[in-house]
């Protein structure tokens, strides 16, 4: 599918493996210019050398988005180097599970700074370049928990929740310049951090049991939706929060139709 992003500059934070990387591919492959940052560069520059092996443009940028300092520089160099920015994805996130009686002040401050403050970091410091561009673009990465939360994951949970509100007060702020900021809010996709795919079957099978698809869901299809609320097709669409969940809050019990259609 042609998004129409050819030549518009895509920065992605947190791209160097995951959910990240495939958005990051995406856009290159949907002729985007795109700035990978990450706190580590050894994924994303390896995901640089794959996308110029192929003929795209990408550079990597050592970015911490719990530095100011850090966020600041990362994007300057991206707009210096690429001649602004276009489009901004938020995806850099991190998991603190614990109850509320066993977090520490700590680990629940720290999953807030990296998934909150830095969201506010990283959108501040490229609103400058964002006015100036003509198809201005914030899509940052919420959660289903921040639509339905689960017990011990009041840090993460509340994180999420509170991008959704960013996002929204961001839309508001950023109309006048016609740049739309919207959230999107994954499901059960399979990475690293989540561990999905190496649950016993018979825990896999009780999650698959609370999706409307009743299956996990892939990178490519969040990466699908973020492309889509990238381009023109999605310009009067801002200050909204899109599940990709695979219907897991369609209805209460969707384990049920599949009962009745004899395929569990």
């Amino acid at each position: 599918m042609d998004w129409g992003l050819n030549g518009r500059v895509v920065v992605v934070t947190g791209a160097g493996r995951g959910i990240g990387r495939t958005i990051a591919q995406s856009f290159s492959d949907a002729g985007a210019t795109v700035a990978v940052l990450d706190v580590v560069l050894d994924g994303a520059r390896e995901f640089v050398e794959g996308v110029e092996s192929a003929g795209g443009r990408a550079s990597a940028f050592a970015c911490d988005v719990t530095d100011s300092a850090s966020v600041e520089r990362a994007l300057r160099q991206v707009a210096d180097e690429f001649g602004g920015i276009d489009v901004v994805v938020n995806n850099a996130g991190i998991n603190v599970d614990g109850t509320v009686e066993e977090l520490s002040d700590t680990a629940f401050s720290r999953c807030l700074d990296v998934n909150v403050t830095g969201v506010f970091r990283v959108c501040q410091a490229a609103i400058p370049y964002l006015k100036e561009s003509a198809h201005g673009r914030v899509i940052n990465a919420a959660s289903f928990a921040a639509i339905v939360p689960s017990v011990g994951s009041a840090a993460y949970a509340a994180s999420k929740a509170a991008v959704v509100q960013f996002t929204r007060v961001l839309a508001g702020e950023l109309g006048p310049w016609d740049v739309t900021v919207n959230a999107y809010a994954p499901g059960m996709i399979p990475t690293g951090m989540n561990g999905f795919a190496e649950l016993p079957a018979d825990a896999q099978s009780r999650l698959l049991d609370t999706l409307t698809l009743r299956r996990w869901g892939d990178a490519a299809e969040v990466a699908d939706l973020v492309l889509f609320l990238a381009s023109d097709a999605a310009r009067y669409i801002t200050g909204t929060l899109i599940d990709v969940s695979g219907g897991k809050f369609a209805t209460q019990i969707p384990a049920k139709a599949y009962e009745r259609a004899g395929l569990l």
